[in-house]
């Protein structure tokens, strides 16, 4: 398989380039059905599963992965589902999870592109929220979503080359929409 067609790996998707797209009408149905495929596997593990991240905005440019988040009793539950997340069709990195206190990350690809990824988190806990509000702040006022939509662009730029700092840059935003009552 040539590098064009290879499947992204963990280690290589970190690497990526930042490409963000304009908004596909696509995403929410591209959520819906990996939603009921994940709840179809894990139908008495996960409590609950949310669209997050930029696709699950309407109309924000996005990086073109859907973000679920798949909400567990525990995190040992969300360590004992992780061996059956790789067998159904997710990668991950053991070693970026063990700095991960409060999530398991996974992702999936189709034809050497990724397409999803799993954030497994305690439902209902912190993390949870988290994710849940911005993501519910960002779709209830179109100018906030705007500023982040901007900021991401220009960060997206700058930061082309280096994933990390791209999340990290960001990291100031969502503070303070998630600061705010």
């Amino acid at each position: 398989m040539d590098s064009a067609t290879a499947e992204p790996t963990p280690e290589n998707a970190a690497r990526e380039p930042i490409r963000l797209v304009v908004y596909d009408p696509g995403w929410p149905a591209a959520f819906a059905a990996e939603r009921a495929r994940l709840l179809s596997l894990f139908a008495h593990d996960l409590r609950a599963v949310e669209h997050i991240g930029s696709t699950a905005v309407p109309g924000m440019s996005a990086k073109p992965v859907i973000d679920l988040l798949g909400g567990v009793d525990s995190m040992a539950e969300a360590d004992r589902l992780f061996e059956q997340v790789l067998v159904n069709g997710y990668t991950t990195s053991r070693a970026f999870n063990e700095m991960l206190p409060d999530r398991r990350w996974f992702m999936r690809s189709f034809n050497g592109r990724r397409t999803h990824h799993l954030h497994l988190v305690v439902f209902n806990g912190p993390t949870w929220h988290k994710h849940v509000l911005f993501r519910d702040r960002l779709r209830s006022d179109p100018a906030l979503a705007q500023s982040y939509a901007r900021l991401k662009s220009e960060l997206a730029m700058r930061f082309e080359h280096d994933r990390e700092a791209y999340t990290d840059a960001k990291s100031g935003f969502i503070a303070s929409v998630l600061s705010f009552p």
